[in-house]
Order: C-alpha cells, then structure tokens, then sequence
C-alpha cells in the first residue's frame, strides 16, 4: 500500500517501507509549514530555493537525485527527462528535470517547474504514466490551459495539480480555481494524503486535490 502525503508547492512525499521526497522547500522561506518528512530519496528538479532545500527533508543515507541518469534506487527505477523552466529554452530560468518512477507498480510522473508545453519526443520519453503531479500556477511554471494541454497529452490516470497559490503562500502565483474549472475529469478531494494501490487505478481519468 503506497501513501502520498502533500507537503505543499511541489514537495511530495510517496510511501511504502521506502519514502520518496520530491522537491523540497524549507518552509519559511515561501510562507508555508515546512515538511515534516525525511526521504530515502529526495528528488530535485532543479536548483531553486522553493524546490531544492534537500538539508530540510534529509537523514543520514539519504540518496539525492539531481541529474538525469537512469538508477535504480532500493528498487525504484527513477529517469530524468530533460526539459526547462520557461518557453525559451532556460535562457529566463534555466533547466528543469521531469522525474518519472515506479514504486509499487504506479509509474509516477513529477514534472517539477515545468515552463512549456511538452514536444512529441518529450512524450514518447514519458511514456504511460499512472499519476501525474503538475504544476499549474503560472507566472514561473506553465499556466491551468497549458497544464491540461501536457495533461491530453500524457493521458495519466490520476492528475495531481499542485504548485499553485494556498493559504500563506508568498509566491505571485494563480489559484487552483481556474484549473478545475477547465476539468472535464471528475475531481476528487482527498485531503492532506491518501493511501493507493495500483488496484485502486480508475479507468476514467480523476483530478485529485491535495490540502496541506
């Protein structure tokens, strides 16, 4: 039985006798509780202070992954896809990993401060992903009509929006309210995390919300 737990922005944290954190931040720093997690592994997709405060969510063994190349980590395979933070090729903001993992047999896709839409290559390396975590907020990553074109594209089962503004959040970002809108999907409130095993995959598409 996987857990996944929302630790707000793109920080989340994926369970089973192993735990998986993605790019943490330290909190304060951006107006919200810090995470209170420590990660086997902890991805970061890139080096920004609201993504990459790894010293916040490490223990001693920690492995953190902040390159591209394929691993296999205590029997998660995890892959880098090369992407970027903006529409112009990282000359604004720079580059960004795209991590896809499996973990219990759910392949996951965390698409990190992803600033364009994806090109057919880009897909192809996706490949078929289960849940998907997607920034949706704007401003520094792609916006809600961005997010559901990458979204008709990856086909995921689960959409995990995040990245957008929450109570406290210091960042100029939009809301969650314009996304949903747009969703011809069920939307589903789970609440601060939610256990899954693949068994539990919809057929149908879902939109799952997350609360801190």
């Amino acid at each position: 039985m996987l857990q996944i737990r929302w630790h707000g922005h793109a920080c989340w944290e994926i369970t089973d006798n192993i735990t998986l954190v993605t790019d943490p931040h330290d909190g304060k720093s951006i107006g919200i509780p810090a995470p209170n997690v420590t990660g086997d592994i902890i991805l970061v997709s890139h080096d920004h202070y609201d993504h990459n405060s790894v010293k916040t969510v490490e223990k001693e063994g920690s492995k953190v992954v902040t390159d591209e190349r394929k691993r296999t980590i205590q029997g998660i395979e995890i892959q880098g896809i090369p992407s970027y933070h903006d529409e112009e090729k990282g000359a604004k903001r720079g580059k960004n990993i795209i991590f896809k993992f499996t973990m219990d047999g759910i392949r996951f896709c965390h698409l990190g401060d992803l600033g364009h839409e994806l090109d057919e290559e880009t897909i192809q390396k996706i490949g078929e992903i289960d849940i998907l975590f997607i920034p949706i907020g704007g401003t520094f990553t792609i916006d809600s009509n961005q997010a559901w074109n990458v979204i008709n594209m990856v086909k995921p089962k689960i959409i995990i929006p995040m990245h957008y503004k929450i109570g406290g959040l210091s960042l100029p970002i939009t809301g969650i309210d314009d996304f949903l809108k747009q969703s011809k999907y069920k939307v589903i409130p789970v609440g601060n995390e939610i256990e899954i095993e693949k068994e539990d995959l919809p057929i149908e598409p879902e939109v799952w919300t997350f609360t801190l």
